[in-house]
């Protein structure tokens, strides 16, 4: 028996007097399906009329011929046959052992349709989709309705094709699942858009091309972007490579918020916004996502990916390849904006790690802006409602690809992703890396959120000359600066807040606490007993904050710990001595960088904690009056130095948290009136606390500012620093200073954090060359850079008389 799926049509007061059945048919076989089931009265039945049907191919050519010049108002019916997997442990899908019987059971061949007709009949439906009357079709594409009536017909005959194929896309998912949600004909919708076209027309005349050969590059380049999605290709990669991360991971969801996510999904698009700490993020994102039933993402990538087998699967499983950088190609960028705007507005999901580019530290880099601004453009032009962007921490417990990292922060050159390379990753996933936690954020209105932060929310108004003669007209954009100002600073902002989401849902893991714990008790090993007895205020700590954290618990009794430590003495980042007494745990020898990665994924937690205690000591040192002020000084001060590294509130929350910190060690602070002893006060209950975090999160920064700015105020401020050229200096300076032990650790010796210690150096105005030949000026520039490093050593040695009250530096004080 055949079964019917599909969409109603939509009562009328009058019954339509006749019906177009638009054939999606690919044999015949299923011509002949089609036909039984109209000559059974198939559709008579669900329009209650025995209106004459016509039958025609879902073809432009037929549309164009026999549909679109009709006076008549027909009620439009796109029909096709769909083909379902057979039924594995309760659901259909498909295998690699389909693969070897050289079929596809959701496109089967003609000889494989006639026996799944005679033996299957459960294994295909004749599916409807949404229906339409022909006046309907016009008013909804009004431009190419208007070139119909001029006698062009054939925009609107694509448009009636690409709706109808879209009904049927649409009545598919209601039986296969939104999980398999794709797009299809989208270069050729996109390409098909009068505005588009009009927008190559204004580029044209920018550069001065030929129209032609503009429209040429934006249909190779839409091309090269389009990610042509296979439902084969997205079950066969699903089921290859879950079972490679299996081995590994024991995936960790909050499932809680996920329900509602799916319920904003049927009115917004959803883009995805995760932490990039691997390679596997998108794999273990996207099996997360399919196993809840979402529509499958499309997957914003580096072109560095795109090489064969590896490039064209991705691409068929929703991976969209994005060149890193556009130049100055206007017509790239143009290309780029309206596939972006074309995704959101037909409500697929997307997503894209908006640092850039994997951590090497194991925290959030800072955002880059380039994709969300093609967001928010969209969203100004009024190209969609609304985008809610999902903030997602994706956090390992331990990854084999670290030491690849760490090569790279210590001035190693990255491997180009290759074969070889993706053997390499393949083999690297055998061995059991614990749990990975994948966290939602609290989605945000793109719209709502924009507003808030200041973006006008209006188009840029463009004029066109359409009639000029001489040449010389161009197009005119309204460019106001003030306007341009605002909307950068919201998307600025913006990014800014989903960082923020980012890092509040991110847990604090078992590795992460340990890799603390020993960073930060200056190359001593530790026993088992002290490592715990280090560890048990931390997470007193952690437990009155509630903060979110992994399976800490493992952290409390000696056995569970011990397994913890093991655990990462056998990836080579923690060392066991077991020749004497007892074992003792330290940091293997040339392991720093990827301890301290794992320590970075829940640094963002202890930073408030460790500015206080800096600031404390700076007021207590100080013997200022009003030690209060002098502490708050220094903590905006400090908050200033670590801007480019961590993603502070404003002022006034800052000083809310700070606030926070202080009532979790003193909780009569507020009580004590005596301004001039504060500081003494509060250094000695923190000092009862039991921990000190200061030197354990913040030294490596500012060991790397100090590397920093003593190589600039050794420079003459007349001459253009040369990033590259400059860091490369850093790291080799920094390693004599390591050996010299004037840097505490090792990974202070680290590109990327050099890299943010150039940005703020930058932004403290120090980087820009002195102009002329003026020795006042050139002496002036040079005192600022001095100043600048004299006030990190200051800190530095701050963060040493912090490391000094910490317990775990006491002789027998954490036994």
């Amino acid at each position: 028996m055949i079964e019917h799926r599909g969409g109603s049509p939509t009562k009328s007061a009058t019954a339509p007097r006749s019906v177009v059945a638009l054939v999606d048919a690919t044999s015949g076989v299923e011509r002949k399906l089609v036909g039984a089931w109209l000559g059974d009265g198939g559709i008579a039945k669900e329009i209650g009329t025995d209106a004459p049907i016509t039958q025609l191919d879902l073809d432009a050519g037929a549309i164009a011929g026999r549909l679109v010049g009709r006076r008549d108002d027909p009620l439009v019916v796109p029909i096709r046959v769909l083909w379902l997997p057979p039924e594995r442990d309760g659901v259909r899908r498909m295998t690699f052992a389909d693969l070897a019987m050289l079929t596809n059971p959701r496109k089967p061949h003609r000889l494989a349709q006639r026996k799944l007709v005679r033996e299957s009949p459960d294994r295909y439906v004749i599916l409807t989709g949404q229906p339409a009357l022909l006046s309907e079709l016009r008013a909804n594409n009004p431009e190419a309705a208007a070139l119909h009536a001029a006698g062009t017909t054939e925009p609107f005959a694509r448009a009636i094709l690409r709706a109808a194929v879209v009904a049927l896309e649409r009545a598919e998912r209601s039986i296969i699942g939104d999980r398999y949600k794709v797009p299809r004909l989208v270069a050729e919708e996109i390409l098909d858009s009068p505005d588009f076209l009009r927008k190559l027309e204004l580029i044209a005349d920018q550069i001065g091309a030929d129209p032609q050969e503009v429209y040429r590059r934006a249909e190779k380049a839409l091309n090269e972007l389009v990610a042509a999605q296979s439902r084969l290709v997205s079950d066969l990669f699903t089921q290859a490579m879950r079972p490679v991360h299996a081995s590994t991971w024991k995936v960790d969801t909050d499932e809680s918020g996920l329900a509602a996510l799916r319920a904003l999904n049927r009115r917004y698009p959803l883009v995805f916004l995760p932490s990039h700490r691997s390679y596997v993020d998108a794999f273990v994102l996207g099996d997360v996502l399919a196993r809840n039933d979402f529509p499958p993402t499309h997957v914003i990538g580096g072109a560095n990916l795109r090489f064969w087998p590896l490039g064209p699967i991705a691409r068929r499983t929703g991976t969209v390849f994005i060149r890193r950088s556009f130049g100055d190609d206007e017509i790239y960028k143009a290309v780029v904006g309206e596939y972006f705007a074309y995704l959101v507005a037909k409500r697929f999901n997307l997503e894209w790690y908006f640092e850039g580019g994997r951590t090497r530290t194991g925290k959030l880099r800072p955002p880059r802006y380039g994709l969300l601004n093609y967001l928010a453009a969209a969203v100004r032009a009024d190209r969609v409602d609304d985008v809610m962007l999902v903030p997602v921490s994706i956090t390992y417990e331990r990854l084999n690809e670290l030491g690849a990292i760490a090569t790279e922060q210590s001035g190693g050159t990255k491997k180009p992703e290759g074969l070889t390379w993706m053997a390499r990753y393949i083999r690297s996933q055998q061995h059991s890396a614990g749990h990975v936690y994948v966290r939602f954020g609290a989605p945000l209105s793109a719209r709502d959120r924009l507003a808030a932060h200041g973006d006008p929310l209006t188009p840029p108004r463009v004029s066109i000359p359409l009639h000029h003669t001489d040449g010389a007209a161009e197009p005119i954009v309204d460019t106001d600066p003030e306007t341009v100002e605002r909307e950068r600073k919201a998307v600025q902002r913006l990014a800014f807040e989903i960082a923020v989401g980012i890092n509040r849902v991110t847990p604090i893991t078992v590795n992460a606490l340990a890799t603390l714990a020993l960073l930060g008790v200056d190359e001593r090993a530790l026993t088992l007993g002290e490592v715990r007895a280090l560890l048990a205020p931390v997470l007193g700590y952690i437990e009155k904050r509630g903060l979110p954290s992994g399976e800490l618990d493992a952290l409390r009794d000696e056995q569970s710990l011990a397994v913890v430590l093991e655990q990462l003495s056998l990836a080579k980042v923690v060392t066991v001595y077991r020749g004497g007494l007892e074992p003792v745990y330290s940091i293997e020898s040339g392991a720093h960088l990827e301890a301290a990665f794992y320590r970075n994924s829940a640094v963002h937690w202890f930073v408030n904690r460790a500015i206080l205690e800096l600031s404390i000591l700076a007021a207590v040192d100080s013997g200022a009056p009003d030690q209060l002020r002098t502490g708050w000084d220094e903590a905006l001060r400090l908050r200033d130095l670590l801007k480019f590294e961590f993603f502070f509130p404003d002022r006034a929350e800052f000083t809310a948290q700070i606030t926070a910190e202080v009532l979790l060690i003193d909780p009569d602070w507020n009580s004590r009136s005596r301004r001039d002893t504060l500081g003494t006060d509060i250094l000695a209950k923190l000092t009862a606390s039991g921990f000190v975090m200061a030197h354990r999160v913040l030294r490596s920064f500012f060991d790397a500012q100090l590397v920093v700015a003593e190589r600039l105020a050794a420079r003459d401020p007349g001459v253009a620093v040369d990033r590259k050229e400059f860091l490369d200096e850093c790291v080799s300076v920094g390693k004599q200073m390591l050996l010299q032990q004037r840097l505490h650790s090792p990974e202070s010796v680290s590109t990327e954090l050099f890299g943010s210690a150039l940005k703020l150096a930058a932004n403290h105005g120090l980087l820009t060359p002195v102009a002329g030949t003026s020795a006042k000026d050139r002496a002036e520039a040079t005192a600022r850079r001095t100043e600048f490093a004299e006030r990190l050593r200051d800190i530095g040695a701050r963060i040493a008389q912090a490391a000094a009250l910490d317990p775990s530096n006491i002789p027998g004080a954490t036994r």
